[in-house]
């Protein structure tokens, strides 16, 4: 029996919309979203113990030679260099093999204690000023990103926020969560401006990511059912969902010219389709476990997608074709971000490392020692916020 999905208002005296109509049924699978939730959960959770059982000893090693070097030269970085096999070297798809000079850093320039308990995504406001994030608490947390101080608590979640996005003018945040819903809302208040809620079934469907267009009209969003659905967030419309995925969507991402959106997840693709119409332009299936991260470059020729199968791979947008794929980390990656600029590629890991490379050739330049979930650039290129399982948003240099 198809079952409707609906556009739910819950009027109160901060919501600016009174009503919206059903959405018209469509047949979209439903029935087994819970149960493949609560199967993909497991599996990640099988995925990261059996990491750790195999590679915390020589990881925890590794970290204490790090830091023994680091602590005892006084200095916060150190330039290094290798000649043998190790996570300083970078094989590249085409065969060949770039030795890294790379920095390490294990100390933040700032750290910012998050009530969220595990940090699964941060954001960094377009005008640099203020970074959110969002975690296990259903919050999500803003800072003033020089000094600190903390700016709001926005709690209309009602489970784990899994996604945050800024809009492009810096005045509002969409936020999805675990609980089915998405939301936007006002960046300085903490006014809801906008709510979809599941209404599918027994239980509601878990929203993964989320991507503003360039407009900051529009926003997109992945659920566990398979489906990317696009709404204008200024007037409360459906404008369409796109349905190439078989199984859980866990990363969207707008192009920058606004004309294309990007979705991957766990059947193991990134596709490609017009953010007008929802026709499919393009598949890329070249990693081998669930897409936990896409990035456009600036200048939307490129994409770099995260995956659990250890690797970031950099393709051509128009054609699929690879350019190289990083296999630097030895754990699942979990986010990734090109720089403004496009000149480099952050990525994050729960193998203990957050690495950033160069985006045309995959050199590794940057090693971050620290377990990263989310990850953002600020916008001068300079520096990135990461937030993982110890609860910390942790500000780096990257230069």
């Amino acid at each position: 029996m198809n079952t409707p999905r609906r556009f739910e208002h819950e009027p109160d005296e901060n919501d600016t919309f009174v009503e919206m109509s059903d959405l018209p049924e469509d047949g979209t699978r439903t029935g087994r979203a819970s149960s493949r939730a609560a199967q993909f959960i497991l599996a990640l959770q099988r995925h990261n113990r059996l990491f750790w059982k195999r590679a915390s000893l020589s990881i925890l090693t590794l970290l204490v030679v790090i830091a023994a070097v680091i602590i005892s030269s006084g200095l916060y970085e150190r330039r290094v260099a290798s000649t043998t096999p190790s996570l300083l070297e970078t094989p590249l798809s085409q065969g060949r093999t770039a030795l890294a000079h790379t920095t390490f850093l294990a100390h933040p320039l700032t750290s910012f204690a998050s009530s969220n308990g595990e940090v699964l995504d941060v954001a960094w406001s377009p005008d640099g000023s203020r970074i959110a994030a969002g975690g296990l608490d259903a919050s999500v947390q803003i800072w003033n990103a020089i000094t600190g101080q903390h700016l709001l608590t926005y709690r209309g979640h009602a489970n784990e926020v899994l996604g945050i996005a800024w809009s492009p003018d810096g005045a509002r945040i969409a936020s999805v969560s675990r609980d089915g819903t998405a939301q936007v809302w006002d960046a300085n208040t903490g006014r809801r401006l906008f709510l979809y809620r599941d209404l599918r079934g027994t239980f509601p469907q878990a929203i993964y990511s989320v991507s503003w267009s360039p407009d900051g009209t529009r926003i997109a969003f992945g659920d566990d059912s398979g489906q990317v659905q696009v709404w204008n967030v200024l007037k409360g419309k459906h404008l369409l969902s796109y349905t190439g995925h078989d199984i859980t969507v866990l990363a969207v991402a707008w192009s920058p010219d606004g004309l294309r959106i990007a979705s991957g997840g766990v059947d193991r693709t990134v596709q490609i389709w017009n953010a007008q119409t929802g026709k499919k332009l393009l598949l890329y299936a070249g990693h081998k476990d669930a897409v936990t991260g896409i990035a456009w470059s600036p200048d939307d020729s490129t994409i770099a997608s995260a995956s659990l199968d250890t690797t970031v791979q950099v393709w051509s947008a128009a054609s699929g074709d690879t350019y190289f794929t990083y296999t630097g980390h030895i754990g699942a990656i979990y986010s990734v971000a090109f720089s403004p600029d496009g000149s480099r590629l952050a990525s994050g890991s729960i193998d203990g490392s957050t690495q950033i490379i160069s985006a045309d050739r995959g050199t590794q330049l940057v090693t971050i020692l620290s377990s990263t979930v989310g990850i953002a650039w600020s916008p001068d290129n300079l520096r990135i916020a990461t937030g993982g399982t110890d609860g910390y948003v942790k500000v780096w240099l990257t230069l």
